[in-house]
Formats: C-alpha cells, sequence, structure tokens
C-alpha cells in the first residue's frame, strides 16, 4: 500500500515518529476500531482515532444530543440536537477525515447482539456511563478475546485500564461483581467536569493508537487514575489475571452474558 500525497501531508507528523513511522501509519489505515458510547469519553476518542487515519471506526450508541451533553460531548454541536450521537460522530468523523471508514450503530447493546458487534474489531473502546453496559462489555471481550480499553469518570476523577484477555487482569479481576443498587450516585446526580472527559477518552485513543501500531507500552496489568482537582496521575499494579476471576480465570464461573440493569457511573463515591 503507497500512501498518496495528501496521506504523506496529512499523517506526516506520525511518519516522521521513530515509534510510527510508515510501517505503523499502514497499521493505523488498516485497523479496526469499535467505539461503544458517543458520549463524554466516545466523543475525543473517536475524533482522535479518526484524526490518526484508524481506518475503520464503528461506533455505538442507542441515544440522541440532549443540551446537557453539551458541556463534555465535544464531538456533537448546538446544530446537532435531537440527532441520533451515532449520526452526529459519524458525520463529524468523516469531515476531519476522508480516509476513514464510520460504522454507525444506533442500537443498546447487550447479551444478544454485543458479540456480534465486536467480532470484525480490533479493539474496543469502553465509552459507557454505567456498571451494566462495563461489565457486558468486559465479559463479552474476554470471552472472544477482543483487547479492550475501560475507563470512567465522575465529578474530578478519572480512571482506565487496558485489558488483553489471556494476558492481562480484566475489569471483573478489579471489581467483580456490580455494586447495589442505588449504592454509587449516577453522573447526572454527582456530576462531572466536562474536560475530565477530553482528558481520560484521549488516553484512551493513545491506548488504541498504541496498540495497533506496536508502540510503547499499554496500561494492560495496570489501573491510572487522575485526580483533576490536584493533577495527580497514580498508576496502580493490579493483582495478576484470573486470581479467582468469574470470567478470566482458567476456571471461569461465568460463561454466558449477563444484561445487568443497574445505570450508574462506574467510579467510587468519595467519602
Amino acid at each position: 500500500m503507497a500512501f498518496t500525497n495528501e496521506q504523506l501531508e496529512r499523517y506526516s507528523r506520525h511518519i516522521i515518529l521513530k515509534e510510527i513511522g510508515a510501517k505503523g501509519q499502514k497499521k493505523l489505515l488498516n485497523g479496526k476500531v469499535l467505539i461503544i458510547g458517543a458520549g463524554g469519553l466516545g466523543s475525543p476518542v473517536a475524533l482522535y482515532l479518526a484524526a490518526a487515519g484508524v481506518g475503520t471506526i464503528g461506533i455505538a450508541d442507542a441515544d440522541v444530543v440532549d443540551l446537557s451533553n453539551l458541556q463534555r460531548q465535544v464531538i456533537h454541536t448546538t446544530a446537532d440536537l435531537g440527532r441520533k450521537k451515532v449520526e452526529s460522530a459519524a458525520e463529524t468523523m468523516r469531515a476531519i477525515n476522508p480516509d476513514v471508514t464510520v460504522n454507525p450503530y444506533y442500537q443498546f447493546i447487550n447479551s444478544s447482539n454485543i458479540m456480534e458487534l465486536i467480532k470484525d474489531y480490533d479493539f474496543i473502546i469502553d465509552g459507557t456511563d454505567n456498571f451494566a453496559a462495563k461489565f457486558l462489555i468486559n465479559d463479552a471481550c474476554v470471552m472472544a478475546k477482543k483487547p479492550l480499553s475501560h475507563a470512567g469518570i465522575v465529578r474530578f476523577a478519572g480512571q482506565l485500564t487496558t485489558v488483553i484477555p489471556g494476558v492481562s487482569p480484566c475489569y471483573r479481576c478489579i471489581f467483580k461483581n456490580p455494586p447495589p443498587k442505588d449504592a454509587i450516585p449516577t453522573c447526572k446526580e454527582a456530576g462531572v467536569i466536562g474536560a475530565m472527559a477530553g482528558v481520560i477518552g484521549t488516553l484512551q485513543a493513545l491506548e488504541a493508537i498504541k496498540f495497533l501500531t506496536g508502540a510503547g507500552e499499554l496500561l494492560s496489568g495496570s489501573l491510572l487514575t487522575f485526580d483533576g482537582l490536584e493533577m495527580a496521575f497514580h498508576k496502580i499494579k493490579l493483582p495478576p489475571r484470573g486470581a479467582g476471576c468469574a470470567v478470566c480465570s482458567d476456571n471461569p464461573t461465568i460463561t454466558k452474558l449477563i444484561d445487568y440493569d443497574q445505570p450508574v457511573c462506574e467510579l467510587k463515591k468519595k467519602d
């Protein structure tokens, strides 16, 4: 595959990086990433992956653009109010980079459709804002052996990790099971600073780019947390994969996908 003159100019800042180069950029152009959630986290992920030239990007969401979204969901504009988020996002991504094929999926993910949704993608981004979706995405990716980036934000805090099934600990290794219903305030109740979505979502995009190109080290095996008020990052080493985990251990007890009913944000409530 030879670059066009326009591509050489568009991706020149990548190509001159020794960690990426022409080979890495070709890997990006051949790469396939699925973003689940076109909201606060999914917005910066989609923008940067499109700009980077990831060849095929899927984006799944069943919501429409609401005025309260615009404080943090930067892929949408006021003119998009009432539109399907996946349509708004796809239009913006195509405008940024015509090299990119965008596959919008206007649907709720559940146990009946997620395996079909993820099967053709190299890397999965969890940009959702509730425990039910996060456990479902994790379990499906572990079962299908699909690498994924998990992230969550609330208030002035964020966290992310990368899961490589069969190699690194998964989301269930960290959190085991969803908390009791109503035990954790939703983002609507607790609030979230808009820029936090940009910080954490951009890091998710970086993890996807590193995975596709092989550059650097991934966050697999570690949980990165960020306190926006104190401007402090902490990298926490996670326990080894599978130690008592119900889904990724060598003898899993969860072998079928579970649809939880728990629409709450995923970060723990501070005392």
